[in-house]
């Protein structure tokens, strides 16, 4: 029965010595630091170095308004957002000044042949379509303009007099 005994005595004895081993590992090793994450960032205020001079200077530069001949030579201009000119080079041999309205749907065509203003007919952009009830030179008859791209790169205008069965078309390319 001794022998018994020493025998479960000694295996309690070892078991609790590998007990006690692996409970004092474990309280040893560290655990690892986890990352800031971004709610964490979010949450945490940041401090911004603050300075006492404005970002941006308050001086007014005024000047002084552009000669004649300092623009004459502007092929392109916008007035405000809604109004933008482009010239373009047509095949047959044609060059049109095109001034957009947008606020009102309208383009303007000038050319050596004469000015016509004519109505957008189409909700989209690619192409817009303008439509007017004379010729280029003012004749009766209709001009069609049908412009391509947001940028209005390229278009084509075409024009009939009243009682012509041929109707004149123009390729037409922005200028740069």
């Amino acid at each position: 029965m001794s022998l018994r005994l020493s025998k479960s005595l000694r295996a309690s004895t070892v078991i609790t010595g590998v007990f006690a081993c692996v409970i004092g590992l474990s309280a040893c090793q560290q655990e690892p630091e986890t990352e800031p994450s971004l709610e964490d960032d979010i949450a945490t205020e940041q401090a911004v170095p603050m300075s006492a001079d404005p970002a941006e200077p308050n001086d007014t530069v005024i000047a002084p308004d552009a000669t004649l001949n300092e623009v004459e030579d502007d092929t392109v201009a916008s007035v405000n957002s809604g109004v933008t000119q482009i010239t373009y080079l047509c095949a047959p041999e044609l060059k049109v000044d095109v001034t957009y309205k947008d606020e009102s749907n309208e383009a303007v065509l000038s050319t050596t042949k004469g000015t016509i203003t004519v109505n957008k007919t189409n909700e989209g952009t690619n192409p817009g379509v303008y439509e007017g009830t004379t010729t280029i030179d003012g004749s009766a008859g209709f001009t069609q303009w049908r412009v391509a791209h947001q940028e209005r790169e390229t278009g084509v205008i075409r024009t009939s007099s009243e009682g012509e069965p041929d109707i004149t078309t123009y390729q037409c390319d922005e200028t740069d």
